[in-house]
């Protein structure tokens, strides 16, 4: 794996870094917006402003920019990927703000073994171990006060598998497609899916609440585009544990709005997923399967 130059790396940080403050400004957003507004609403809203801030890049590119030949593929991700968000909205509705956002970043615990399902990459006995212990860390985050397997913990656990499945899904369908088209297919075929339960819960919305629900996809959005940027400037194994300083932002923001304070499960949680997710770093990887004797 080549080393990109210092300054490329510092400013891959520094972009990951804004991409998570606002995603956990994104998470006050629909905390905000939960209080009085069903969960499909704030998924739809989600995404289909995420598509509008695409619409310049159609009219810049041109429609043809958007042809694929890999329609079931987006739309298998698109699907895995919103019933994901549908279970993360869910967790920042009604948990801990910084707990909801680990649910959000524990995913990368099921990767390998999803890739290793689906695209038959090699496990690694270190994976499996990373893997379970990322797996009692969410748990440990999840238990809130009704015991280990309760119904938030299936929500959250079942969120990151899937999330799990569509970043495997995104890994197979950068082989031949740019980024820009896999996020607005994503969109797209996120805001058809996500309107029809909508209305079932359909209402005017007061201009606070819809301030609340653009603001989010917003964030989201542009919280989206400064990680791909970074990403773009340096590899995901040396930069992607500076995501996880989006929990310590969500932290914050929960205690200066809802005076939350992370219990001892939950901070032991999210250490143990914290390791496990540095064990399945690719930087990691690499370097165990060079100290192994040929």
């Amino acid at each position: 794996m080549s080393t990109p130059p210092t300054s490329h790396l510092l400013k891959a940080i520094l972009l990951l870094t804004c991409s998570a403050l606002l995603f956990s400004m994104m998470g006050v957003c629909i905390r905000y917006a939960s209080q009085t507004i069903d969960n499909a609403t704030v998924v739809f809203f989600r995404n289909v402003v995420g598509l509008f801030i695409f619409l310049p890049l159609i009219l810049n590119k041109g429609v043809g920019f958007f042809r694929t030949e890999k329609i079931w593929m987006h739309i298998w991700r698109s699907v895995v990927g919103l019933m994901a968000m549908y279970g993360f909205f869910y967790a920042i509705a009604h948990l801990k703000l910084s707990n909801a956002m680990v649910f959000t970043y524990s995913s990368p615990i099921f990767i390998p073994l999803i890739a290793w399902l689906f695209l038959k990459e090699k496990v690694t006995a270190s994976m499996i171990v990373a893997a379970s212990i990322g797996l009692v860390g969410v748990i440990c985050v999840a238990k809130p006060d009704t015991g280990l397997f309760n119904l938030m913990a299936v929500i959250g656990l079942g969120a990151s598998f899937l999330a799990a499945m569509a970043f495997v899904t995104v890994r197979a369908l950068t082989q031949t497609e740019p980024p820009e088209r896999i996020v607005f297919y994503f969109c797209l075929i996120g805001s058809l899916i996500s309107v029809i339960p909508m209305f079932w819960f359909w209402r005017p919305y007061s201009l606070t609440e819809l301030g609340y629900l653009i603001t989010a996809g917003l964030l989201a959005n542009i919280s989206q585009l400064f990680m791909s940027t970074a990403y773009k400037l340096a590899p995901a194994g040396q930069i992607g544990p500076v995501n996880y300083i989006a929990i310590v932002f969500a932290g914050l923001w929960g205690y200066v709005f809802w005076h939350e304070v992370p219990d001892f499960s939950s901070l032991l949680g999210l250490s143990l997923i914290f390791c496990a997710v540095l064990l399945c770093s690719p930087l990691l990887q690499s370097k165990l399967n060079r100290a192994k004797p040929s």
